[in-house]
């Protein structure tokens, strides 16, 4: 009786993961943590930043809004989800939905008080973010242009939060967040032609559902194209350092794509892009502690005093 409890507790738990993306979330907080590490606050020690008490809560926050925007994003796809991925969706459904919302409803109100902790500005932040996810997948996620453009916008938001945090305003900051926003899109536009079948299906009007597949590759490959040119602008920052080599690997790999992906007709192709984007962008966030190799001596030294 007690191990079938425990299997049961665990099964509970794996599918909650699966979710919310325990993995994505994870990704979010090292992305968060080294951001504000070695771009956002540079000159503060690493140990400052992590025993941040506001940071801490901004991260606690995003952590729960987008927590609950994957809940909530599982509950409006799941006829979509069935069809798209048969096996998540089962694992998915171990818990019912009737628990997913109100944890949904718990995360979202953690999230805004999180904020509120931080202050009134964060708290509304936070608020309209939460606004924004559920807006996205009940209505703006069914439609071309709003769903790409909503989805990349709402990804990229929690690191703009720890950017305003700190009020770093350079210019590498931009330039390194417009290169994000163009892989992301593309990743966005991959996951379109993975899913086109289930959005067909439930009436989706997804890109490629509306423009078909030659014009999503199209729009995917001169994207590809125009990570170029902040690329060709960070390589000008004598900062950018070590992480120089990331962005020569990043090039190669998005060449490869461009061309691999004019030539893909099958869900299996496109589900091996949309990976390789993801190895592709945690590569970055590991790769944001060689921006300039002379801050981690510093880190280091700092911490040992």
């Amino acid at each position: 009786m007690i191990n079938f409890k425990i299997k049961r507790f665990i099964f509970k738990f794996f599918s909650i993961l699966s979710v919310i993306r325990g993995y994505n979330i994870l990704v979010l907080v090292l992305a968060q943590y080294l951001a504000a590490i070695f771009i956002f606050s540079p000159q503060s020690s690493a140990r400052n930043i992590i025993l941040d008490r506001d940071l801490f809560y901004i991260v606690l926050a995003s952590i729960c809004v987008i927590a609950s925007g994957y809940i909530i994003n599982n509950f409006y796809d799941a006829k979509v989800d069935r069809i798209n991925r048969p096996l998540k969706t089962g694992i998915d459904n171990y818990v019912k939905q009737s628990t997913k919302l109100k944890l949904y409803f718990t995360l979202n109100f953690l999230g805004f008080v999180f904020g509120y902790l931080i202050s009134l500005k964060a708290a509304l932040f936070f608020a309209i973010y939460i606004f924004g996810i559920w807006f996205y997948s009940h209505k703006l996620k069914k439609y071309a242009f709003t769903g790409l453009v909503s989805a990349t916008i709402l990804t990229i938001l929690p690191f703009f939060a720890v950017f305003i945090y700190f009020k770093n305003f350079s210019k590498i900051i931009f330039v390194h967040a417009i290169f994000l926003f163009l892989v992301l899109m593309v990743r966005e536009l991959i996951k379109d032609l993975q899913n086109m079948k289930g959005a067909i299906v439930n009436d989706y009007d997804t890109f490629p559902v509306v423009y078909g597949e030659k014009k999503t590759k199209q729009l995917s490959i001169f994207l590809l194209i125009l990570t170029v040119f902040p690329v060709v602008i960070l390589f000008s920052y004598p900062a950018l350092s070590y992480m120089r080599f990331y962005f020569y690997f990043a090039f190669i790999v998005l060449i490869f794509l461009g061309f691999y992906l004019w030539k893909s007709t099958r869900v299996k192709q496109y589900i091996l892009m949309h990976n390789i984007l993801k190895i592709l962008l945690l590569i970055g966030v590991l790769s944001l502690v060689f921006i300039d190799t002379s801050l981690i001596v510093e880190k280091v030294i700092d911490r040992l005093n």
